[in-house]
């Protein structure tokens, strides 16, 4: 669900249950541009798939002591790692993720690693855009264990702002221009409100998916 910060400014909402959009949650409505490059799917796994993810995980994440910041300041309190072997079960749901994602685009290869981002209830994301050097024009992230807030911002105009709530067990896929031209960030514990209502959060585990970079992209950066 997404909604900007002012209520005077245009406004959204795009719930996906069952991969099915529910045009009663868009409001007023979504402008073509984050229509088609940000989608939110509610819901996206149960909570038994959930549990499966995270047994996976949990003894590999305990082996990894939590760090204070990233290397560049984008992340606070926080561990991370890839993981390219899942058990059959849980490889099943990291297939469908890809299928979603990138199959219907037919032009980006998925990366076979899978970055896993574990973030204490302590941590937070700070404002940035990716690199493109580490991955493509789509990426799609699975959220895990609590929810959160997703503030997005235009970089080229600070006042465009919009906030989506992901929910515990919710997907976002986020390509193209909210790649490259909006930062993102994860709110802390104490800032994390969506509609001026208080989203508990607590530590969240994010499954992220990516593709492979474009050469036109890599050439731009450099």
């Amino acid at each position: 669900m997404l909604f900007p910060r002012n209520p005077l400014k245009k406004c959204f909402s795009s719930l996906v249950p069952s991969l099915v959009p529910n045009p009663l949650l868009v409001f007023p409505k979504i402008p073509p541009l984050i229509q088609t490059e940000f989608v939110l799917y509610e819901d996206f796994i149960t909570e038994k798939e959930e549990e499966s993810l995270v047994h996976e995980l949990e003894p590999i994440l305990k082996k990894i002591r939590y760090e204070s910041s990233h290397w560049d300041n984008a992340i606070l309190s926080y561990r991370e790692t890839e993981k390219s072997r899942w058990t059959p079960v849980n490889q099943a749901l990291i297939e469908r993720i890809k299928k979603l994602i990138f199959i219907p685009t037919g032009t980006v290869e998925p990366l076979d690693h899978v970055h896993i981002l574990d973030l204490s209830k302590d941590g937070e994301i700070k404002p940035h855009v990716d690199s493109v050097r580490f991955c493509g024009r789509i990426i799609g992230g699975l959220s895990l264990l609590s929810d959160s807030v997703m503030r997005l911002t235009c970089e080229k105009n600070k006042a465009e702002v919009y906030d989506a709530h992901l929910k515990r067990r919710s997907l976002y896929v986020m390509k193209d221009s909210f790649r490259y031209d909006f930062s993102h960030q994860v709110l802390s514990e104490k800032e994390s409100k969506f509609r001026d209502n208080i989203i508990k959060r607590d530590r969240r585990i994010s499954i992220i998916v990516r593709c492979q970079p474009r050469p036109e992209d890599l050439v731009n950066e450099s």
